[in-house]
């Protein structure tokens, strides 16, 4: 089996509470809609989003015969 990099689906801003989802149809962020408002947090923010050391992208186990 060899290893898969899986990236982040979702995200949330530490500082405004922005929230996040992959969208595959645009290959891009879009703001995530809650009681129809979207939660784009603050608009001035430089967003610290909460996928730090404790997210892991690889999955499965690394081919190691090279």
């Amino acid at each position: 089996m060899s290893a898969e990099i899986v990236p982040p689906t979702r995200r949330s801003c530490e500082r405004c509470d922005r929230e996040d989802v992959w969208d595959e149809e645009v290959g891009n962020w879009v703001i995530v809609e809650a009681d129809g408002e979207r939660r784009s947090g603050n608009k001035h923010c430089i967003h610290e989003w909460d996928i730090n050391g404790q997210y892991n992208p690889v999955t499965g186990e690394m081919d190691r015969s090279c």
